[in-house]
């Protein structure tokens, strides 16, 4: 569980495991509106697979030139 506090005077609000929260400090009044992090991917490293085939890529292996006439 995630400890969730102020962000202005530090007051703990309470503790949980949330996606979208919103909670008023009793201290000080502020609106605290929090957001859950992006969820990792289902597959981590399926979309980089791509980027690193090229970077290990060698000069050599792309076409050669055509020489316009």
């Amino acid at each position: 569980m995630q400890e969730i506090r102020c962000g202005s005077c530090g007051r703990k609000l309470g503790e949980g495991i949330f996606q979208i929260l919103s909670i008023k400090c009793p201290r000080c009044g502020t609106i605290n509106s929090l957001r859950a992090l992006s969820p990792t991917p289902e597959r981590p490293g399926a979309s980089d697979s791509m980027k690193a085939n090229d970077a290990t890529r060698s000069p050599s292996h792309t076409p050669p030139r055509r020489e316009r006439l």
